[in-house]
């Protein structure tokens, strides 16, 4: 859609720059990170449009943008595509994406995983010190990875002032919190997203918090005064994300305009 402008950066380089941050070896077994579409060894990039999710409003935010490059946290194609017929939104977002020339990757749980990424983010918004991995860790081309990051409050709080800060610096309409701990919090267990599957190291590991996206029902048993349960949704718990694709776009690619997203994609509401 741009073919009679020149740009310096290929999208190639780009994402190139983000896998060096985040490879894509660190996602689970489960994930679908990286290239979604596009070519992008022959297209020079005229701009990146950083987003949560990929919906259709993203892709047209995108064009009016002229922004070719879409960079997602969460993958637009996770499941295969047996045919693009346009029946639902995935199929109509890829063609849309293909017949207007921008290409889409996404760094979902390579970039949950890595130093600095996404609970990286969520420790720095909660103003967290020492943050550090915890739970199992893995190293790949010399990168370290771990699903979930600890850290301490700069000082104690209380479990009700601590769930009204969440609140603030998150836009969170409403917490699930189990019974709220009886004794000051300071050491805090993060996990964005998904991560109920942490809880038990988090208790392991001492953390008087245990702060994520969504857990079940039933997790929330047999917790009381072990740890501060704190569910803040899990568009909430990730909402930051873009802001870790422009600083790296930023840093290792300063030629490419970063736009932010104005589009939130979070599907629920609050009523």
């Amino acid at each position: 859609m741009h073919s009679n402008s020149f740009f310096s950066v290929k999208i190639k380089e780009v994402i190139a720059a983000l896998e060096r941050f985040a490879p894509l070896p660190l996602q689970e077994g489960f994930d679908n990170a990286g290239l979604q579409l596009g070519l992008t060894e022959a297209w020079e990039c005229s701009g990146a449009l950083l987003c949560l999710d990929v919906t259709e409003r993203v892709v047209d935010e995108a064009i009016e943008k002229g922004c070719n490059l879409i960079v997602s946290h969460h993958p637009l194609i996770f499941h295969k595509l047996s045919h693009i017929t346009g029946e639902n939104f995935v199929q109509r977002i890829v063609m849309k994406a293909i017949e207007q020339h921008v290409a889409i990757v996404s760094m979902h749980t390579n970039m949950d995983n890595a130093r600095g990424g996404v609970n990286f983010k969520i420790a720095e918004k909660m103003n967290l010190v020492d943050a550090d991995f915890f739970g199992e860790t893995k190293t790949v081309d010399g990168v370290d990875g771990a699903s979930g990051v600890m850290g301490v409050l700069p000082e104690p709080m209380s479990a009700g002032d601590f769930i009204g800060m969440l609140k603030r610096e998150f836009q969170v309409e409403c917490v699930q919190a189990n019974e709220l701990l009886q004794r000051p919090i300071s050491k805090v267990a993060v996990c964005g997203g998904a991560g109920s599957f942490l809880l038990d190291e988090a208790v392991k590991a001492g953390a008087d918090a245990f702060v994520t996206g969504e857990m079940h029902y039933h997790e929330f048993f047999d917790q009381e005064q072990k740890i501060q349960i704190c569910v803040i949704g899990h568009y909430q718990s990730e909402q930051f994300t873009g802001e870790i694709f422009r600083e790296i776009i930023e840093r290792e690619c300063p030629d490419v305009r970063c736009c932010m997203t104005e589009t939130c994609t979070n599907p629920i509401v609050y009523l």
